[in-house]
Order: C-alpha cells, then sequence, then structure tokens
C-alpha cells in the first residue's frame, strides 16, 4: 500500500519519474529549500509553486547542508522528519533530499520545467536558472508572505523560554 512518505525519493528514482511524467506530457516544476519550520507562508508557497504546473518535486537541503547554510543550531528537525512533513502536503509530488549547499545538481539531473523560488530575487540571480532557461523552461519568484519566517518563529520560541 501507497503512504504519503512513498513521495520521499532518491534522485535516481525521480529521475525516472521525471522522464515518465514528460513523456505523459505534463510540466514539472521545481523548487527548493530547508522548510525547517513548516508555517503557512511554506505551505502558500508551495501551493502557488504547484499552480505553476502538473507535478511539484520539493528538493530538500539535507541537515548538514542547513547547518552550513543557516548555522550550527539549525536545523531544528532532522532531513527524514521535514521531508515526511513536506510529503504529507497534498502539493508534492516528490520530495528529494540533498546534500550540497545548492540544487544545482538536482536541477542539472530532472530537467523541470519550470524553477520557482520564494523572495526578492531575480530570476537569473537563482541557482539553476540558466538550466531551465536554456532548455526552453521557466523561473519564476513567489513573494514571501509577510509576518511568517523560521528565524522568526525560533526567535519567538527562545523569548517565550527566557520569560520575555
Amino acid at each position: 500500500m501507497k503512504t504519503y512518505r512513498d513521495k520521499i525519493k532518491p534522485l535516481e528514482e525521480l529521475r525516472e519519474l521525471c522522464r515518465n511524467w514528460k513523456e505523459a506530457g505534463e510540466t514539472i516544476v521545481f523548487t527548493n529549500g530547508c522548510f525547517d519550520l513548516l508555517h503557512p507562508g511554506h505551505v502558500r508557497y508551495l501551493e502557488k509553486a504547484r499552480a505553476l504546473g502538473d507535478r511539484l518535486i520539493v528538493g530538500l537541503n539535507s541537515d548538514q547542508s542547513v547547518a552550513r547554510i543557516k548555522g550550527p543550531n539549525r536545523p531544528i528537525m532532522d532531513e527524514r522528519s521535514r521531508a515526511e512533513v513536506l510529503a504529507a502536503l497534498s502539493f508534492p509530488s516528490a520530495i528529494v533530499i540533498f546534500e550540497q549547499d545548492t540544487p544545482y545538481r538536482v536541477i542539472e539531473e530532472l530537467q523541470p520545467h519550470v524553477l520557482v523560488k520564494g523572495g526578492d530575487w531575480a530570476p537569473h540571480e537563482l541557482v539553476g536558472a540558466e538550466i531551465v532557461q536554456k532548455a526552453g523552461g521557466k523561473v519564476e519568484v513567489i513573494p514571501y508572505l509577510e509576518g511568517f519566517s523560521t528565524t522568526s518563529i525560533i526567535s519567538k520560541i527562545l523569548k517565550a523560554q527566557r520569560g520575555g
């Protein structure tokens, strides 16, 4: 019996799945991130990303990658837990954990039709943008939802612990 956890795939298996989806004429959207403490900003972002195609693949930074990017006290949740929470959402078709600091290799391997990132980035600044655009795909930037960030949630928890 399939469960939502079956969405978590190694890159090799996901490459084959992408090939099948493309042969079926489906549009593949790719995004990535740490997704450490899932909050409404993440959920709305993933909903918008999924709306850009038929299949949404989420590249998830590994624990070591998150620590290098965010600092030694991160991630809060381990990579398997973060992947499982993401997989439980209806938006992603697949989750792939990657060890590198950027998803360049994953994008290169999967060749998505659409690359999506959140924030105030210019499309040409996104890692892997040239790969997607060279293949005729497009790059989209989805604005962050104000008032939600993992860092601010962690700060709020720490402040509450200190009694402030």
